[in-house]
Formats: structure tokens, C-alpha cells, sequence
């Protein structure tokens, strides 16, 4: 039998110890906390943060611009939650005389007609037409707001630059009057009225006469006032209270 040589001998016990600590050190657990994302490892996930306040878009309050009557401003504010009315308010309306008792009767008709339809075309409460024209007026302007996205905001003043130096043509919504619909167009050029119209106006019997004397009057205290804080005409006091609101409608999807 052939005899191991000692060097031999001294390389293989070599080898054999080498192989064994690599093999132990393949099977040691990986204690660093870091080493099991290293790996692939399924680290604790970051919660994603969801935004405060997540009521959807249009959630909110609102409140119309003031609309001018005979016997006082009338100014509507909104709550509005996905886009929708849940409760509406009168925080201007006519008061003194005879005024408190007509607002104290139409205001809380007014406010749950709002609610109810949505929208402001709701009916004029009996005994109370300027005060329901001027809350439709206002109602309206609220609801414009609403649909810029700034029900719960302040007025933003990158969104009425944005047309100043552009002309644009608007059109309001329709005004019900007791006569028919009033809608006016208006043309607004670096930010101001430079032509306005209507589009549609009481019209049949006496009130064609009356249109045909006050809407040319309308349309010219329109462009000169470059807002709908306007006159009513004499004599057209239903036709004039229609006018301004939809001037007013137009107006604010121009942002002024």
C-alpha cells in the first residue's frame, strides 16, 4: 500500500477545513434589517396619504355675488357636498317695513325650492317677486362658482386673468320672468362689456312694445357699467330684473 505523503496529507485538511466555514457561513441568517429589502424581501409598505377632507369635487361653501333689487341686495350662499345643494341661505335679503315680513315668508320657501331643484330655476314666491328675482340672481352666481370649482375657496385671481386679454362671448343662462324667459349675450374684451344682447325677451301683446323700449336701454347701461349693478328700465321692471340676472350669469363665467 502506497503511503500518504505529509504534505498531502497537510493540503487536504487544509481544503477540508476552508470548505467547512464557507458552508456555515452560507447558512448564518441574514440579521440585518436592511438585508431582507436588499434581497427582494417584502419591506413594510409606506402607507399612501390620502387627501384631507376627500368629500369630492364642488364639496363646500359658496356664496353668490349680491344682487340688487327695489327694496334691498339679495346674497345666497350654498353648501354644496359631490357637487350637490344640501342646504341654501339667505345671508342679505330686504328688511325694514313691510320688507321683514315678505322675507321672513319667501326666504325659507326660497331656500328649500333651491335645495330641491338643484339648480336656480325655481319659481318666484307670490308677494315676493324682486326678492325672488334677485335670489334666483344670486343663486345663480353661487352655482357658477360651484361649477369653476371654487365652492370652499377664495376667488382666484389666475382664473379671471387667464381671458382679460382675449374677446369672448358669453351667453347667461335663461332668467324666468312673469312676461317669459329673459337670456342675454354678452362680448367681453380685455376684461370689459363691449357689446351685449338679447338673445331671448318677453315678447306677445304689450310686452313687445315694452321689450322693444327697454332691452336697448338695457344692453347700453350693460356696456357702460360693465357689470350687472344696473337700472331697472320703467316700466319693464319684470323684463330689467330677467336681464340682470343673466347678464349676471354671463359675467361670471368670465370671472368678473
Amino acid at each position: 500500500m502506497r503511503k500518504s505523503h505529509p504534505v498531502r496529507r497537510a493540503v487536504l485538511a487544509g481544503a477540508a477545513t476552508v470548505s467547512g466555514i464557507v458552508l456555515l457561513l452560507s447558512l448564518k441568517p441574514a440579521s440585518d434589517p436592511g438585508s431582507a429589502s436588499a434581497a427582494g424581501g417584502a419591506a413594510p409598505p409606506v402607507a399612501a396619504q390620502s387627501p384631507q377632507g376627500g368629500r369630492g369635487a364642488g364639496a363646500g361653501t359658496v356664496t353668490g355675488d349680491a344682487a340688487s333689487t327695489r327694496y334691498g341686495p339679495v346674497r345666497v350662499r350654498l353648501t354644496v357636498d359631490g357637487g350637490k345643494i344640501t342646504a341654501a341661505e339667505a345671508v342679505q335679503a330686504p328688511k325694514g317695513g313691510q320688507s321683514d315680513r315678505i322675507t321672513a315668508d319667501a326666504v325659507p320657501k326660497l331656500n328649500q325650492a333651491a335645495v330641491t331643484a338643484g339648480n336656480a330655476d325655481i319659481d318666484a314666491v307670490s308677494g315676493a317677486t324682486y326678492t325672488s328675482a334677485g335670489y334666483q340672481e344670486s343663486l345663480q352666481s353661487a352655482l357658477d362658482k360651484v361649477a369653476a370649482g371654487s365652492a370652499g375657496q377664495g376667488s382666484s385671481g389666475e382664473g379671471s386673468n387667464g381671458g382679460a386679454q382675449s374677446t369672448r362671448t358669453l351667453t347667461g343662462a335663461a332668467a324666468r320672468t312673469q312676461y317669459g324667459p329673459v337670456r342675454v349675450r354678452v362680448t367681453v374684451s380685455g376684461g370689459k362689456i363691449t357689446g351685449a344682447e338679447a338673445l331671448q325677451a318677453p315678447k306677445g301683446g304689450q310686452s313687445d312694445q315694452v321689450t322693444a323700449d327697454a332691452v336697448p336701454k338695457l344692453n347700453q347701461a350693460a356696456i357702460a357699467a360693465g357689470n350687472a349693478d344696473i337700472d331697472a328700465v320703467s316700466g319693464a321692471t319684470y323684463t330689467s330684473a330677467g336681464y340682470k340676472q343673466s347678464l349676471q350669469s354671463a359675467l361670471d363665467q368670465a370671472g368678473g
